[in-house]
């Protein structure tokens, strides 16, 4: 029986160490950690290992909620498929574990909580930026892969795969630039 951490943030200028070093401290034999965003399951290929290699007995540790998932029904798959395995899932923050008979009823409405906040932060999120173009002043975000070089690197012949290992990169991003259309950020027609 092990203990499995997993740590998780969204974009590569984000630190992993606060949770990495919560995951050490609460004794986990074990910890995978991966910077791409939480929105799905795609890409997430940490996640995968630990999920494929859970076995009889295993805990996965999360320090949130949302470090596993934004969506309630990718964090309800992924807790099924750790039941699968026999396996069970423990939130340090708030405290959950899937182990008892509550668990999966607590996270569950958990789930659905971290969903809806999600959805108001990005509807204030797109409310300001509508507020800030009003004011002209916004620019839009900052750009944190060089999508030039990226269609360099596929015009000279490097896979998808292998071009989001060089950028530190998930492959939907480098799929995402290459579809677009230089960089002005309009689909290729």
């Amino acid at each position: 029986m092990a203990r499995i951490g997993y740590a998780r943030v969204s974009t590569i200028d984000q630190d992993l160490q606060v949770q990495l070093d919560r995951l050490q401290h609460e004794g986990c034999e074990i910890i995978r950690s991966e910077k791409v965003s939480g929105g799905s399951r795609e890409g997430r290929t940490e996640l995968a290992t630990i999920i494929e290699f859970l076995r009889q007995g295993d805990e996965l540790v999360v320090t949130r909620l949302d470090r596993l998932g934004r969506d309630t029904r990718d964090v309800l798959n992924i807790v099924h498929d750790c039941e699968q395995r026999g396996a069970y899932l423990t939130i340090l923050d708030p405290f959950v574990s899937t182990q008892g008979e509550m668990g999966q009823l607590i996270l569950t409405v958990l789930g659905m909580v971290a969903q809806m906040e999600r959805s108001f932060i990005k509807t204030r999120q797109r409310e300001g930026i509508e507020r800030a173009k009003t004011m002209g002043a916004y620019r839009g975000g900052k750009q944190r892969l060089d999508r030039l070089l990226i269609k360099k690197m596929r015009d000279d012949g490097l896979s998808i795969l292998s071009i989001a290992k060089q950028m530190g990169c998930s492959r939907t991003q480098v799929y995402r630039i290459l579809m677009l259309n230089d960089t002005t950020g309009r689909p290729n027609k």
